[in-house]
This record gives C-alpha cells, structure tokens and sequence, in this order.
C-alpha cells in the first residue's frame, strides 16, 4: 500500500468522491491540471462522504465557528487528496507541496481566516510530514463563497519526475 493512503486509512480518513455540484450547475475546468512536474489545484470546498457539498454551510463569524472553519478547512483537504488521487493514480507521486491559496467565507468584522487554514495546513503535514507538505499559503476572507461554502481551497504540488 501506498505511504499516504496507510497513513490516510490509520488516522480512519477516508477520500470523498468526484464534487457533486447542486442539481443545473456546470464545472466545465479540470479539477486538477497537470503541467510538466506541476499539479496546479482549482478551488475545491469541503465535501460530505457522498460527494456533496459539506454541511454546515455558511459565513464565518456569523453562522460558524472558528472551529467549524478549521473541521470545513480539513474536508477540503481531504477533497483536494481525492483529486489528486483520482488524477495522478497515487499520492506518492507528490514531491512536495508548493502553494496553497485558501478562502474563508467571512462575515464582516471576521479576521481569523489564518486560525480556519489551518484545518487544512495541519493535515497535510500530518500526511506528507514537515518536509513534503511544507507549502507557502495565504488566508483571505472573502465576502462570498460559491454556493455558500464556508471555505474554498486551491494550490498547486511538484510531482516526482
């Protein structure tokens, strides 16, 4: 077995199907989109285990917690890892992370967009370790997500020749 996908299935993770867009919507973009050494990510959001969009939705600082920022954060992790998986056929062939632009819906007045990142920050180090999934990010609040999501994650990885 692989290393990430052992190390996804001890802490009991699971990955998440293909985004289930609501019912009209067209994504007409690769969800992953690989160049050369380079995956460049799209946006992602947090996904439930059926492919939908996670629950709760909402503004950060008026509908969630800081706490259920960092949970949302996490899942998208997990979604970006299941892209990734299903695009390159093993999350091995990740040499590195590079990037990581993340987006919190945020109600205004709300500045804790770094402390929501950090869900997804902190299980890609807890995956690759601090070498690998070292990355760059930035934390933005935005005054509106796609479809109400909480948080709206995109990046990019070098990949093993």
């Amino acid at each position: 077995m692989a290393r990430i996908e052992a190390r996804l299935q001890s802490l009991g993770l699971v990955l998440p199907p293909p985004t289930q867009p609501p019912p009209g919507v067209v994504l007409p973009f690769h969800f992953v989109h690989v160049i050369g050494r380079r995956a460049l990510i799209s946006g992602h959001g947090p996904q439930s285990a059926d492919g939908a969009f996670a629950l709760p939705l909402g503004k950060l600082g008026r509908e969630l917690t800081v706490e259920q920022g960092y949970v949302a954060a996490r899942l998208t992790a997990l979604s970006i890892l299941g892209s990734l998986q299903r695009e390159l056929g093993d999350l091995d062939r990740i040499a590195g992370w590079v990037r990581v632009f993340g987006m919190v819906n945020s109600a205004a007045g709300f500045n804790r967009q770094p402390s929501v990142i950090n869900g997804f920050s902190d299980l890609i180090l807890e995956l690759f370790g601090p070498e690998l999934g070292a990355h760059s990010r930035s934390a933005v609040g935005l005054a509106e997500l796609p479809f109400d999501i909480p948080v709206e994650i995109e990046g990019e990885v070098e990949l093993r020749p």
